[in-house]
């Protein structure tokens, strides 16, 4: 799917869409385990960090909650805010100053595959680990910036109910069908 955004708040609408669908389809029982590997790339200011701090934000049911980019800590973990019992942490990895893939197994990313909904900004920084570490295929998301103000988002991997809606929902940002 190709979504194109003009400002950081259309970023964010397409990050929050997503994240509803996550929510929605996170069972603790792990019968309807939704996708919960998010692979994010683009050039340093495409609107990575924008992307996971909306995503975040609805996932936590919070707003105004603090997500800063975990550019130095390398990881931030969130609570989603599921009321049913079903909530799952999410992981924020920012690999970008990530040394040697096998330096991710420190920060735990084996544990938030196996348990949690991971965000991960820089993901060829894992090299091939990302292959056998991914319990499920990810679903990658490329922000490119085209200008200034905008921004394509290429979202690959997704179930199709999943992309079907948000083609509906989003259909002002929509530039392409699946890519």
């Amino acid at each position: 799917m190709r979504f194109s955004s003009s400002s950081e708040q259309d970023t964010a609408d397409i990050a929050r869409r997503l994240a509803h669908h996550i929510a929605a389809r996170t069972d603790a029982n792990g019968t309807d385990r939704p996708p919960h590997i998010f692979c994010l790339s683009g050039d340093l200011g495409a609107g990575k960090s924008v992307f996971c701090r909306a995503f975040i934000r609805h996932m936590a049911g919070d707003d105004t909650l603090d997500v800063p980019s975990p550019t130095f800590t390398l990881v931030q973990t969130y609570d989603s805010a599921a009321t049913d019992g079903t909530a799952l942490p999410v992981y924020h990895f920012d690999l970008y100053r990530l040394d040697h893939p096998d330096d991710a197994y420190e920060l735990g990313i084996e544990d938030a595959f196996a348990d949690g909904i991971c965000l991960i900004e820089w993901p060829d920084k894992l090299g091939d680990a990302l292959d056998y570490l991914a319990t499920t295929p990810p679903v990658r998301i490329t922000l490119t910036q085209q200008d200034n103000d905008t921004r394509r988002l290429d979202i690959d991997g997704l179930p199709d109910d999943i992309a079907r809606d948000m083609a509906a929902a989003l259909s002002p940002h929509m530039t392409e069908g699946r890519a």
